[in-house]
């Protein structure tokens, strides 16, 4: 079972603080660990930036509700804090990056190139093929399928990705525990069981109509570009688009009918410079330099120091942590170790155990490895099997 630490409970006081996220972000980014931003006092807190209301919740010794605990107790769910190096890259540079996320599933599926994929919640058929069409063809790509698991585009995306034995994260505008609409009840299952959810939202949090928007910067910023199917002309998937735009990734859209009112959003996006796609070829070519790029952050990642100065206002360090190996991104792959694993790697489709048995290596190894190796394009990965791309 997994153990809540200090820096848990420190880091759910500070979550509990509410308002601005930006001065909580500097505090951490001084202090560098939840317990010692809560230990450095009010003087600190104040030059952070943190508004009376927020002081007060910083003093008040409060315990963390029952549900939240028993929740982050549970196997496979993670509390991943702004301060940590296994924090998402491309997460942390959209404006107003979560102070941390509730993760059910691995962490690290986080890092992997990814695709949002979103869309009218009332699509048309042809919407809907077009859904199943392209998340299929990202998973044989070895992209991950990312949406917020509404209904319409965003069900069927995921449906199709999973059917397909590929990766897929939902993010969800309410608590990571919660399933909305309530007519997803499986498919929040099915995802949790062999996909990752993620909410910047505690669990317990039910829907509500301001968190939505928030929830999808967090879909543009954890992906390397967007991917509109259908969309109205005033439309949350716009608003995801809009995002994704504004942090500097690639916006994709697919042309409907003139007669169609789900395809007016998507011509709209064409014509303010969005790609016009017809096939994965159109989106795959459009995203290898962000692919590049975030192979790069994930390289540093793997590097990182352990120590060096810091100043408030400044992002975290690239801390590599305490605990155990392989809990996370934390292991290098230079050196005889990655040659071992290459050489495990044949050209057909080999399974986790068995790179395991034959590398020697241990699976936290074999799986931060992969990851680089995968990002690099120099391994695909198709229901759970691994070979060397031609």
């Amino acid at each position: 079972m997994p153990m809540i630490t200090d820096d848990h409970l420190a880091l759910l006081r500070l979550l509990a603080c509410g308002g601005a996220s930006a001065p909580r972000r500097r505090l951490l980014g001084h202090t560098r660990t939840p317990v010692a931003a809560l230990e450095a006092g009010p003087a600190t807190w104040r030059a952070c930036g943190l508004e009376p209301a927020q002081l007060a919740t910083l003093r008040s010794s409060a315990s963390p509700p029952g549900r939240i605990l028993d929740w982050l107790a549970a196997p496979g769910h993670h509390l991943l804090g702004w301060h940590e190096a296994d924090y998402p890259s491309l997460l942390r540079q959209v404006d107003s990056p979560p102070l941390a996320l509730f993760v059910a599933g691995d962490p690290d599926a986080l890092w992997q190139p990814a695709v949002a994929v979103v869309g009218s919640r009332r699509p048309s058929p042809g919407g809907l093929d077009n859904a199943r069409g392209f998340a299929r063809a990202l998973a044989r790509s070895g992209l991950t399928v990312t949406s917020g698991m509404a209904a319409g585009i965003d069900t069927v995306a995921h449906q199709a990705c999973l059917a397909q034995g590929g990766s897929t994260i939902a993010v969800l505008g309410t608590g990571p525990d919660v399933a909305y609409p309530p007519g997803n009840l499986d498919l929040h299952a099915d995802l949790l069981a062999r996909g990752v959810v993620v909410s910047e939202f505690p669990p317990g949090t039910g829907p509500r109509p301001e968190h939505f928007p928030r929830r999808n910067r967090i879909i543009a910023g954890l992906t390397l570009g967007t991917l509109v199917i259908e969309a109205a002309a005033r439309s949350g998937a716009l608003i995801t688009a809009r995002l994704a735009a504004e942090a500097g990734r690639e916006v994709f859209a697919v042309p409907g009918s003139v007669h169609n009112p789900m395809a007016r959003g998507c011509h709209r996006l064409i014509g303010e410079g969005a790609t016009l796609v017809q096939d994965i070829d159109d989106l795959t070519d459009a995203l290898a330099p962000l692919a590049f790029r975030l192979a790069d952050d994930l390289r540093r990642r793997l590097g990182a120091p352990t120590s060096g100065d810091h100043v408030i206002g400044e992002g975290p360090p690239a801390v590599s942590g305490g605990g155990a190996p392989g809990n996370s991104l934390k292991e290098s792959c230079d050196g005889p170790d990655h040659n071992t694993l290459w050489e495990s790697l044949g050209h057909d489709p080999t399974d986790m155990d068995q790179l395991v048995e034959r590398s020697g290596l241990t699976a936290a190894q074999v799986s931060s490895m992969l990851l680089v190796m995968e990002l690099e394009g120099r391994v695909t990965s198709q229901h759970g099997r691994y070979f060397r791309r031609h």
